[in-house]
């Protein structure tokens, strides 16, 4: 099924590079295949890379963050999984994601925020929370979703400042306006097929965490800090990306009504029902 999720989402991101791309000409269309050829291909074999490099993402070294690898090779042990490599972000805000493209080619990231804050039990329902992403095989998908969906923009971008500035689309007299719509149309596009694949994944992974652990409080207790911990200090973070943390990293203005992660209230009384 994530085979066919994968497929999928690489025709529709292949499409809207192609739609973005016929609406400046002959030239756009060639560009926008370009960009769909060579981003299908990176975004498959190296979206993990991309993302962990765009967050300055460090090794965890076994010899300074001692209890996360403990807990990590804990849950791996009894999920049955391939150990992760496990990287650090330099951000005060808390967070975590798993990125990867299979459980052989697996990361798991944390903040260094979400490290101060959590205990032991609170770190391991997090966790456990991105090992179950691992687990369920949609990592790959919410890798793909977030290079595809910075292609775009980029791409809407360099086509948009082409045609305004004499680039020259099918409509010279219209290519300004042409251009300024494509700019803002594509990117939410991209949120939305974001949106699509991430809203339902995450009850998944809240489940199959708990179940990993043998209850759910701390990755209840965690959802209730990491809530509360966005609003004071939201993770720096790229909109691109914003569906792969544990929590969505910012709140309020255009980005709430484009939220990519579901209701927090609706994910803890899920999380409670297993008790």
């Amino acid at each position: 099924m994530n085979g066919l999720k994968t497929t999928l989402l690489l025709g529709a991101m292949t499409g809207l590079f192609l739609a973005i791309g016929s609406s400046f000409g002959n030239q756009g269309l060639v560009l926008a295949f370009l960009f769909a050829a060579v981003f299908n291909f990176g975004s498959y074999w190296f979206s993990d890379k991309i993302v962990l490099r765009m967050y300055r993402a460090k090794p965890a070294e076994q010899a300074e963050y001692p209890r996360l690898h403990e807990i990590v090779e804990r849950l791996v042990g009894r999920a049955g999984l391939p150990k992760p490599a496990l990287y650090v972000l330099p951000d005060e805000g808390a967070n975590a994601f798993a990125t990867g493209r299979n459980p052989q080619h697996a990361a798991v990231a944390v903040t260094v925020g979400l490290m101060r804050m959590m205990d032991e039990q609170e770190l391991e329902g997090v966790l456990a929370h991105e090992l179950a992403h691992v687990k369920n095989r949609d990592i790959l998908i919410s890798s793909l979703a977030a290079t595809m969906a910075g292609a775009v923009t980029m791409l809407a971008r360099i086509i948009g400042y082409s045609a305004m500035f004499g680039g020259g689309g099918r409509d010279r007299n219209g290519g300004g306006l042409s251009a300024l719509a494509m700019m803002i149309v594509a990117p939410l596009a991209a949120m939305v097929i974001q949106m699509a694949v991430s809203r339902t994944r995450e009850y998944k992974a809240d489940a199959t965490g708990a179940a990993m652990v043998g209850h759910p409080q701390g990755l209840m207790n965690a959802l209730q800090k990491l809530e509360s911990a966005a609003q004071r200090r939201p993770t720096k973070a790229s909109p691109t990306t914003a569906h792969m943390f544990i929590v969505k990293p910012f709140s309020g203005g255009l980005m709430g009504l484009f939220s990519t992660h579901p209701p927090m209230e609706e994910r803890i009384r899920r999380l409670r029902a297993i008790l």
